[in-house]
């Protein structure tokens, strides 16, 4: 287990059931362990889900990217039932929970399908509403239990527990594949098996109460989009969404590294564990960075790499197959390390602890239906024109999303939350 410090060397002791003041809050690392069983079974079937539909079973890219856009951007709409349902007298664990227990059943889903696309489409449209459900509750207990300077960090840890469990997902579903000579039906099982875990992990292992009101409060539950009353809150969703829009999926990536460099198809599930490495190892850094600096810089360099992807794909290389694949793998790691966890954590302080959940899963899912409109986009693209010029257009795309996210996001957005909710740490256990 990964424990950092945390807090200035001033701050005053926390009490003794809110856990080490200078360790990540014990909340985070059992969301952590969470995350990691639960990715090393998502990441079993995606791993090898473009590869399944596209080679397997025949998709085009524009049948492709418009399912994965339209399953994506209907969980995202999921997780504002799941953001205020979790904000409902504090329910964020039983919400996650759910969440959790879906996206495990859908690999039942898939193995029961078989080759048929309604089955197919039905079991992803689950995992999808499963994810959906689970992230914003999730990720509001992770800012309910940490101090709002430290944030970052405690992102940044989560996700690289959560990173890690991307990087086992792909490699168990290479070695299944090995050993059974392609059977899909086995990467399947294995991933029902190990989701289950992560919901006995949850149950077990993850605090669910808050404490008690003070007696001369009023409790009541906002509504999810009142969020949207604050500017700050405003400012940091459109430029999520904007940036989100030029966004090509990490499918497409991988498709166009599959394609470029002629890899064979048993190693296609092996191309995510480049980005997840970096990403796991510049998690925990740049949530630190984050802290320091401020969140708006990282984020908008971490757009800045993704750049970098894009046009690297577009460069001639007609030497060895690394001089594609590792700057493309590098570059797509620290995206994900100085965007993801570093939006939550940008977010996190401009909303009422009451309303946590409700306003990120409002932000997540802004970012998300942008991102269905870019995948669709992308695929008809390259459907049309080609590969080269959908890049091209996912260049000219981003270059003026950036513009607009500089001047969109704010200076300094994270000052103390709003006084109408106050902040109520979750009890902690103890963590050995």
């Amino acid at each position: 287990m990964y424990l950092a410090t945390t807090g200035r060397r001033d701050a005053p002791a926390p009490p003794r059931t809110g856990g080490a003041g200078r360790r990540v809050p014990g909340t985070v690392l059992a969301l952590g362990t969470v995350s990691l069983v639960t990715d090393i079974s998502s990441e079993m079937v995606t791993a090898v889900l473009p590869l399944y539909l596209v080679l397997g079973l025949g998709l085009s890219p524009l049948q492709f990217g418009f399912l994965d856009g339209l399953f994506n951007g209907a969980a995202s709409v999921v997780r504002l039932i799941g953001g205020h349902a979790a904000d409902r007298g504090g329910r964020h664990k039983r919400v996650a929970g759910i969440g959790y227990a879906l996206s495990a059943c859908s690999r039942l889903g898939l193995l029961l399908a078989g080759g048929a696309t309604a089955g197919i489409a039905t079991a992803l449209a689950t995992d999808r509403v499963g994810k959906g459900i689970r992230t914003a509750p999730r990720d509001a207990l992770i800012t309910l239990s940490s101090r709002p300077e430290a944030l970052g960090r405690s992102f940044g840890v989560h996700r690289a527990m959560d990173t890690t469990g991307a990087l086992l997902g792909p490699l168990a579903a290479f070695a299944l594949l090995w050993a059974t000579a392609d059977a899909y039906d086995a990467v399947f099982v294995v991933s029902f098996c190990v989701g289950l875990l992560g919901v006995l992990i949850l149950v077990l292992y993850v605090p669910g109460s808050h404490p008690a009101p003070p007696a001369n409060s009023t409790p009541r539950t906002r509504k999810t989009f009142e969020a949207l009353r604050d500017p700050a809150f405003r400012r940091i969703l459109a430029a999520a969404a904007l940036l989100g829009a030029a966004t090509v999926g990490d499918a497409f990536v991988y498709l166009l590294l599959q394609r470029r460099l002629a890899l064979p198809v048993g190693w296609f599930p092996l191309l995510p564990l480049g980005a997840a490495a970096c990403y796991l190892l510049l998690a925990v850094p740049a949530g630190r960075i984050a802290d320091r600096v401020g969140r708006r810089l990282p984020f908008l360099y971490g757009h800045i790499a993704l750049l970098g992807v894009y046009a690297t794909l577009l460069a001639p290389t007609g030497g060895p197959a690394p001089l594609l694949l590792v700057p493309v793998l590098m570059l797509l790691g620290v995206f994900y390390a100085t965007t993801d966890g570093v939006l939550m954590a940008l977010a996190g302080p401009v909303l009422p602890a009451d309303g946590r959940a409700g306003g990120l899963a409002l932000l997540q899912t802004g970012q998300a239906l942008a991102r269905m409109l870019a995948a669709a986009g992308f695929g008809a693209a390259w459907t049309v024109w080609g590969p080269r010029p959908a890049l091209w257009a996912a260049i000219s795309a981003l270059l003026a999303a950036l513009a607009g996210g500089w001047a969109l996001l704010p200076r300094n957005p994270s000052g103390p939350p709003a006084p109408e909710g106050p902040r109520s740490p979750i009890p902690e256990r103890r963590t050995a």
